[in-house]
């Protein structure tokens, strides 16, 4: 057996082992998937709008009309040679307009994003410290950097107020990175606190709001607009591969940072930009989605029943967001239990290691707009059932 196959074995002994699931959308939050249609609760769809027909229909009728160059399937190039449209540039111009930032600059996705930008902002001289359960792109960014970088304990901004106080006057620039809505914990980032230590210690903030876009805030915009400090955020990075439905990513900033990247980002410079018929549904579902406020408040309400519900049923889980952990510990529970829920009619994915530490695999239910609370009042109720049922057994 190859070293590739052991490691394989291995993983697939500690009950670790990933396989691709293909599955076949149905609408209402459910998915077709072997051969059953199930609630997804693993999804990152949070409003809806990749199951939404009525919004496809609307988005291709333009077509009909003889639209056809803006819904061109390749730019086979980098923007920085031919792969460059128009459309690339109405899109960035409505979000730095959206955002109130001097200009915008689009990625491929969220990990084109943070691989491309810390690396290319930050370098020998700097010192970037990064919440430790940030996103795998940012821990990587942080890797090909030349500048320091140290992680703080998850949320522990005292910790944070240390390293500050310790080595903030040894670097001509120190950046504080952290997601808004930390996607396996469900929980958020004290903004308030962080924008606290920026002023105290002439530091800037680099906010990646992926889990955040579309679900939080009067316009959609995230959780810096929710929280009233959009303009106290110096490189925000949002995705429209979540709530947005969609592919790609972007960072609103000043017009110099802009210019920089064009010139100095790997991951933009060297990737073919994104095609016509990507950048226009992007253009098109980011307008519509700032006018969904009536699905973000429904969105929040049913996520905090079942928050409540799991509770009462002396369910532990924490976070205040449409993200619902459920720690189950051990991974061959997970993947056990994960089955069992299948055959109750849930879609649900575990989350193990290496994705979260060792013996925390969980349930991660993605709440998303498009459920109702019929959907999810018995889940409580049968998740107890089955924690009861897995106690006796041991």
């Amino acid at each position: 057996m190859s070293r590739y196959g052991q490691k394989l074995q291995d993983l697939e002994a500690k009950g670790r082992l990933r396989e691709l699931t293909p599955l076949q959308r149905c609408g209402a939050g459910r998915v077709n998937y072997q051969e059953r249609t199930l609630l997804n609760l693993s999804s990152n769809d949070y409003l809806g709008l990749g199951q939404d027909k009525e919004l496809r229909r609307r988005f291709y009728q333009r077509l009909d009309h003889g639209d056809g160059e803006n819904f061109a399937l390749a730019a086979a190039s980098s923007r920085l040679l031919t792969g460059d449209f128009l459309l690339a540039h109405r899109l960035e111009k409505e979000l730095a307009g959206a955002y109130g930032t001097e200009a915008a600059l689009l990625f491929n996705s969220g990990y084109h994003a943070n691989i491309g930008i810390l690396p290319a902002l930050f370098g020998k001289g700097d010192l970037i410290l990064s919440d430790k359960l940030n996103h795998a792109s940012i821990h990587d960014g942080l890797q090909l950097s030349r500048a320091d970088h140290k992680r703080f304990r998850h949320g522990d901004y005292k910790q944070l107020h240390g390293l500050l106080s310790r080595y903030r006057k040894q670097y001509d620039q120190v950046v504080l990175v952290s997601e808004s809505v930390f996607s396996m914990d469900g929980d958020e980032a004290d903004l308030e606190r962080l924008l606290e230590l920026k002023h105290e210690f002439d530091v800037k903030i680099y906010l990646d709001e992926a889990h955040a876009v579309g679900v939080y805030g009067e316009n959609g915009l995230g959780k810096a607009e929710e929280r009233g400090v959009l303009s106290d955020i110096d490189f925000l990075v949002g995705t429209f591969g979540k709530a947005l439905a969609s592919i790609g990513a972007f960072i609103c900033c000043s017009k110099e940072t802009r210019d920089y990247l064009v010139n100095h980002s790997r991951s933009f410079i060297f990737t073919t930009g994104l095609p016509p018929v990507t950048l226009n549904w992007n253009l098109f579902v980011f307008r519509h989605m700032q006018a969904m406020s009536k699905e973000r408040k429904h969105l929040q309400r049913i996520a905090q029943q079942l928050r409540l519900g799991l509770q009462e049923k002396g369910i532990a889980t924490g976070g205040s967001t449409n993200i619902v952990p459920v720690l189950i510990g051990e991974d061959s529970l997970a993947l056990e239990q994960a089955k069992k829920m299948q055959e109750l009619g849930y879609l649900v994915l575990p989350v193990r290691p290496p994705t979260v530490p060792e013996g925390t695999a969980r349930f991660r239910f993605s709440i998303c707009a498009n459920m109702e609370w019929q959907d999810l009042q018995t889940l409580p109720e049968q998740l107890a059932a089955m924690a009861q049922g897995a106690r006796r057994e041991k």
